[in-house]
């Protein structure tokens, strides 16, 4: 039997067609949907090890001839306690502090490290990573002697700037954007979008606080004053370290310390940085700090890489938002 194009039949035909199109569609976006609600909730992991980093870190040298040499030490994209795993591992550059304490443990070996500048390019990350990676700077400082310039390039807020206040000088790229001192929490609330695929999350707990801060529904008033309480506690230690590493007052840091960002040379007025400059002025005041007419500029790096200049490597910034305790400028709510 042949069916017209026009007939009934093959009218039946096209509906049904388009109807299970329909029905492939929404079924692939509500696949989808449950895929994301699992790897936001860590029920499925996806392994793509594409950066092995097994080799130790070889020195290259950058520009300058001599014996001695300036230490370039890159801090970029978001400042974290390992690297990330899996798809997450594609879409954004870290800073970690094994990594940072590598390269200051190899740095401390060599006695022709006469400085070092800290290239910063980053918008912050996690309170932890921060706190350690300063910590290491400070301890290499106080065992080597060696002067270090903190050089914040083109972003280099929050926890980005929270290192710089290791450097005994601050640089600011004149474009560059700084400050963000301040401390934030997050987390994805995934409720609804359970909701909508029709998975519940079931929970036993042995206390009424044990699933504090959950994704799986909206954050109590009671929890949201409790974590205003551990915020306030690690926005005093940032505005410590602030104080401390720029000389000011409490009472000065805190009234510039309210989260907002500031150009260089507004942070310069205030009192945030020392000098409006490019990496190259960091690198010849470090040279100066160290008593050198002529040095090296070397890096470590794995190798197999290449990095032929003091500016590359600069990330692109793709932020993968974890309910962690920041350091971190995060321009708008969730």
């Amino acid at each position: 039997m042949l069916v017209g194009k026009g007939s009934p039949e093959a009218s039946r035909e096209n509906n049904q067609d388009r109807r299970r199109s329909v029905l492939l569609k929404e079924l692939g976006c509500r696949c989808l949907a449950l895929f994301l609600v699992l790897l936001v909730t860590g029920c499925v992991t996806v392994k793509v090890d594409l950066f092995e980093e097994s080799k130790p870190l070889k020195e290259k040298v950058i520009s300058g001839f001599g014996r001695d040499k300036i230490l370039l030490v890159d801090v970029s994209g978001m400042i974290v306690e390992s690297r990330p795993r899996g798809l997450l591992s594609l879409l954004s550059t870290v800073t970690t502090p094994d990594r940072i304490k590598e390269v200051l443990d190899k740095a401390a070996q060599d006695s022709h490290i006469k400085a070092v500048v800290l290239r910063i390019n980053s918008p912050g990350g996690t309170v932890s990573a921060s706190d350690i990676i300063h910590h290491e700077l400070m301890k290499y400082k106080k065992e080597t002697g060696v002067p270090v310039v903190a050089c914040l390039m083109g972003l280099a807020t929050s926890g980005g700037y929270y290192l710089a206040q290791a450097g005994d000088t601050i640089v600011a790229n004149p474009s560059g954007i700084t400050g963000s001192i301040g401390v934030l929490a997050m987390k994805l609330n995934v409720k609804g979008l359970m909701d909508k695929v029709g998975v519940e999350g079931e929970m036993v707990k042995s206390g009424k606080w044990k699933d504090f801060w959950s994704p799986f529904r909206p954050a109590t008033p009671e929890e949201k004053q409790m974590m205003q309480g551990v915020i306030n506690s690690y926005y005093q230690g940032f505005v410590d370290v602030v104080a401390q590493g720029r000389k000011m007052d409490l009472k000065e840091v805190r009234r510039v310390a309210d989260g907002r960002i500031y150009t260089a040379s507004q942070a310069k007025d205030l009192g945030l940085v020392d000098t409006l400059g490019y990496l190259d002025d960091a690198i010849d005041l470090a040279k100066k700090k160290a008593g050198l007419e002529e040095a090296k500029v070397v890096r470590y790096q794995r190798p197999d890489s290449y990095r032929p200049n003091i500016y590359s490597g600069l990330p692109d910034f793709s932020l993968a938002v974890t309910p962690q305790f920041l350091y971190m400028w995060w321009p708008g709510e969730l």
